[in-house]
């Protein structure tokens, strides 16, 4: 059963902006260095050039692609990625029918269709240190009158991505998202497992956006080039003093338990709470005493949401409930606030004046009612609580997030309606190939197209 709760991250509109986790150049056509981001696959040994004979004679299917090197993706290192025919490279670990939702590296993310010409082709070469992944000719399903387009993207082994395009015959701008998300950048996610409390031995698993760079569409052209270069993550800290020392832009965490420096929101978010990390580094002190983690309260959480979602069964038989999309039906990855309250703090939402000692009523003086004073009572503390929760709900509204966010989202009461994407007709669903008495990689001669 697999859960998508998305919230946009730090994400950026801006040419040559730093977005936390990378820092993209865009070259235009007029720029020199632009045409040498693009490799000529054409003048490259055949027998290194893949043509994915399935990819380029089928419409939203994806293909798993190995890499012969280590591939760092928001500071994870990835050994396999899967291409899709809709422009993008998605990087999940998870794979399910809504890959475009989150965790891609789109160069052009759009409804591309293959299959309605012989000469659009899904090639890519890996030469040791990069995979260069292109789209050769591939026209928009319905639209292949305004012409083809060429696009590659390139992951290197430095952690660098580089998008180049030959042949954009529109303004990208322009193309609909009624069928499909078009998008341009990157996008990084992390899971996390509960239990279906309602169905027994089954587990939910829950997407996570943490962070996405929105690349400008309008600076998409025939001779452009788009250079992301990644910047230090906490993940990349091995001992304790470098992690809790180092001036990065993230607030970087040690955890003894896990021997991790960690920010908190990375891919491996599920074990950092399930060891008790966040409340371990609260003092970011490398001198801890390990003891064992105290259990942790479980508190109603409320969340707001503009975003379409979609849970698919984890087993045959399975279905959730779901509820009615807020957003246009053309995406399917829009944001996510929570509102939540500070975790671990052991206190309850409602706190009541404590009884006497001895078990006596309270004195009630003469001349008064004790109805009245208890009416009046309820009411205050009513307005108590209900104010204590507008000033929570506003301040956890404008931090959606913190640390604190997260906590309460992982730990929702099960009854709490869970956001998911509806499937419908008109959404991209990507499938998995892999023909029978095929491999994942076809060798095809690119002349038969």
């Amino acid at each position: 059963m697999v859960v998508f709760l998305l919230f946009a991250g730090q994400a950026s509109k801006h040419e040559d902006t730093d977005h936390n986790y990378y820092t993209s150049k865009t070259y235009g056509p007029a720029d020199p260095l632009s045409k040498g981001f693009w490799v000529d696959i054409d003048q490259m040994d055949k027998d290194k050039v893949k043509v994915h004979g399935i990819l380029s004679n089928t419409h939203r299917q994806a293909a798993r692609v190995n890499l012969s090197f280590d591939f760092p993706f928001y500071g994870h290192n990835l050994r396999e990625v899967t291409v899709a025919t809709g422009g993008f490279i998605y990087t999940g670990d998870v794979v399910h029918r809504m890959l475009t939702a989150t965790q891609y590296i789109a160069p052009l993310m759009a409804n591309f269709d293959p299959s309605v010409s012989r000469n659009s082709t899904v090639i890519y070469t890996d030469n040791g240190t990069a995979l260069v992944v292109q789209w050769d000719h591939v026209r928009l399903q319905d639209l292949d009158h305004l012409g083809s387009f060429t696009f590659q993207a390139s992951l290197h082994r430095d952690g660098r991505i580089v998008f180049a395009y030959r042949e954009v015959p529109m303004d990208v701008s322009q193309i609909s998202s009624v069928n499909h998300p078009v998008k341009v950048g990157l996008s990084d996610a992390f899971v996390v497992l509960d239990h279906v409390q309602q169905i027994p031995n089954v587990r939910r698993r829950t997407i996570y956006e943490y962070h996405r760079v929105e690349l400008v569409k309008t600076k998409i052209s025939n001779s452009t080039a788009v250079e992301i270069t990644p910047l230090p993550t906490c993940l990349q800290f091995t001992d304790c003093s470098s992690c809790i020392s180092t001036q990065i832009s993230f607030n970087c965490t040690w955890c003894h338990r896990l021997h991790r420096c960690s920010s908190g929101f990375d891919r491996h978010r599920q074990d950092w709470v399930d060891n008790s990390c966040p409340d371990e580094t609260k003092d970011k002190s490398c001198d801890i005493i390990l003891t064992t983690p105290r259990p942790v309260v479980t508190t109603t959480t409320v969340v707001r949401t503009t975003s379409r979602s979609q849970e698919t069964d984890a087993g045959p038989g399975v279905r959730s409930s779901t509820h009615t999309p807020t957003s246009v039906p053309t995406e399917d990855d829009t944001k996510i606030a929570v509102h939540l309250k500070e975790p671990g703090d052991g206190r309850s939402e409602n706190t009541l004046p404590a009884a006497r000692a001895d078990g006596a009523a309270p004195r009630v003086s003469p001349g008064t009612r004790p109805l009245h004073t208890g009416l009046i009572l309820a009411v205050v503390v009513v307005m108590v609580v209900l104010v204590a929760g507008l000033v929570l709900s506003l301040y956890v509204y404008h931090h959606p997030t913190s640390t604190t966010g997260l906590f309460f989202i992982e730990r929702r009461p099960r009854r709490w309606p869970a956001m998911k994407f509806h499937r419908r007709s008109g959404r991209p669903a990507y499938a998995e190939v892999e023909p029978t008495g095929l491999g994942k990689d076809v060798f095809m001669d690119p002349d038969q197209f």
